[in-house]
């Protein structure tokens, strides 16, 4: 008996222990983001940074470092990407926990699975050669390589987290509501859009946080597919230039100890805080649906 004690105490101690230290690093990311970031700004005006969509650090005589035109099409590009892969990632979830039979989803499971096996290098060169020329030539775009581009290899990109989550979500429902529901003459699928999605939305909107976590942070994705344009975008058929493809096309060419190296890091703190934002708020609904159900 003594034995297991000392044997559940360590497990506590090492479960708190790896907790602090996931806060500990994310803190440390955060501060390092952040200490470097504000020493850029004795050379840069805040005004200019938060609210120009100018961006060119390498101008002859006065670089400009205005991010307004990134933040918009970073979240462009995140937003499209949601409103096509929430709809397909809750509706085929849905299908593999509740209507699809053992053998269909024992197929369909590992084959969406593995969408997330697909490096990103790969889906932008799908980007590039696939989807991109069959924009252009549907819409009658000079360039397919525009935001909706992006947004189209994100949502695919954004699938197999929200497909995945959503379906444990829908699973974890308890089996007594549906058994309720059927006793009061309900059918399946009013079951389904009426109780068993409503009991699920705190893990749904788990899911669809995650998927778009995943969406604002790719990098290499929208760095090969949305074009890189700097301007500020007037729609989804503009090429764009996310926050986080600034990051990687610059970072590794700029001078150390710089006012545009230090600028990067402010730009990636922006990123980090409109994560952190994006996640607290998801956080809260969750929790509201958690308490209500």
């Amino acid at each position: 008996m003594q034995t297991r004690q000392l044997v559940d105490a360590g497990a506590r101690w090492l479960f708190f222990v790896a907790a602090v230290l996931s806060v500990l690093i994310l803190a440390g990311i955060f501060g390092m983001l952040l200490f470097n970031g504000s020493r850029a700004f004795p050379a840069i005006s805040w005004v200019q940074f938060f609210f120009s969509s100018n961006w060119n650090p390498s101008a002859y005589g006065e670089p400009s470092y205005g991010i307004l035109s990134m933040i918009v099409s970073t979240f462009l590009v995140t937003i499209g990407a949601m409103l096509i892969a929430v709809p397909l990632g809750v509706g085929t979830a849905a299908y593999l926990a509740e209507v699809a039979s053992p053998r269909v989803r024992l197929f369909l499971k590992p084959t969406i699975e593995l969408l997330a096996a697909i490096p990103s290098v790969a889906i932008g060169f799908i980007g590039i050669v696939v989807v991109g020329p069959f924009l252009a030539k549907v819409f009658g775009l000079n360039n397919g390589l525009t935001a909706l581009n992006g947004a189209i290899l994100l949502a695919i990109m954004s699938l197999p987290t929200i497909i995945t989550v959503a379906e444990d979500a829908i699973y974890a429902v308890p089996t007594s509501f549906k058994e309720a529901s059927y006793a009061l003459g309900a059918n399946k699928w009013i079951t389904l859009i009426r109780v068993i999605l409503p009991a699920a939305y705190s893990g749904i909107i788990a899911a669809v946080i995650l998927g778009m976590g995943r969406a604002i942070g790719e990098t290499m994705t929208v760095l090969m597919a949305t074009g890189n344009a700097t301007a500020m975008p007037r729609g989804f058929f503009d090429p764009v230039r996310t926050m986080t493809a600034t990051i990687a096309i610059e970072l590794g060419e700029v001078p150390y100890h710089t006012t545009h190296y230090y600028s990067l890091f402010a730009v990636g703190a922006v990123l980090f805080l409109i994560s952190l934002i994006v996640n607290l708020i998801a956080e809260q609904i969750a929790a509201r649906y958690r308490y209500k159900y």
